[in-house]
């Protein structure tokens, strides 16, 4: 090989891992619910077969003898066997039963999370969504200062488990800033939805640098009723901020299925995100 050819390889092969590195650097995974699949083990197989990185799997609402119901040995080894026959990681969950027992205002709420903590990690996945909307979003300063409370109780057991607490609300990013300093736990970071952000009013690109990627656990893009890139979110520029700050994580969608066909809306709306990452 001549010194000339032996370069030129050299430089294909660091082109190739510098794509590479791009292209693992910011990962697209689904949520199950968004895929009409909530709570069930073929969210894990549909995800796949669309095209996705990663799955975000709800942990149930409605409690099973007292527990939530992927709170059972059997449930989770048949989600880590589908996972890995699948090739699909699961890339976090969902605490759903926050839209029963909020945690801003119920102990019970508290108890969820913590059992919620014990399930993420079993499920050999890193954060958990702790949402809060409905009649759970947090409206007051004394509900913000229960929930940072609750998470100053919970975050070291999250922090021993190596569980995000990631908190989703329609709150601004400075108000969530308040609840994770008052949380004073490395385990409490923000779940990020561009969509729910919008709606409220907020400069989504100016919180998502200001939050950065220390303070931002995973993101939710969704425009919805909108397919992505058809509604009034500039998708390009958040892609583009999201990469440009070196986020090492997921971004799952959450959107609507307009046609009311979740494989070919789901496949149209991950093919514009490939597309807009290709091209930042």
């Amino acid at each position: 090989m001549t010194r000339r050819t032996w370069m030129q390889a050299a430089g294909a092969a660091m082109l190739a891992r510098t794509a590479f590195a791009k292209k693992a650097a910011l990962k697209i995974g689904v949520t199950d619910w968004n895929l009409m699949q909530t709570g069930k083990i073929e969210a894990v197989g549909l995800a796949k077969s669309l095209g996705f990185d990663g799955v975000q799997v709800s942990l149930g609402r409605t409690p099973v003898n007292g527990k939530l119901p992927l709170d059972d040995l059997a449930l989770q080894a048949q989600y880590l066997a589908t996972s890995q026959k699948e090739d699909i990681p699961i890339d976090g969950t969902c605490l759903d039963i926050l839209h029963v027992n909020y945690l801003k205002n119920d102990k019970l709420g508290q108890r969820w999370v913590a059992d919620g903590i014990r399930v993420t990690k079993a499920l050999k996945t890193r954060v958990i969504l702790l949402p809060f909307f409905g009649n759970g979003a947090l409206k007051t300063k004394q509900e913000m200062d229960f929930v940072g409370d609750a998470l100053r109780e919970l975050g070291p057991e999250a922090e021993k488990a190596g569980v995000i607490l990631g908190l989703e609300n329609t709150i601004s990013a400075e108000d969530n800033i308040r609840i994770i300093e008052r949380a004073g736990s490395k385990a409490v970071l923000v779940y990020y939805d561009v969509g729910n952000s919008t709606q409220g009013g907020f400069d989504v690109i100016k919180e998502i640098r200001w939050l950065g990627p220390k303070r931002i656990c995973q993101f939710h893009l969704k425009d919805n009723p909108n397919y992505l890139g058809e509604g009034k979110i500039d998708f390009p520029m958040i892609i583009h901020t999201i990469k440009t700050m070196d986020y090492q994580g997921y971004a799952n969608l959450e959107t609507d299925c307009p046609s009311k066909s979740v494989e070919a809306d789901m496949k149209r709306n991950l093919a514009y995100v490939r597309r807009v990452m290709q091209e930042q």
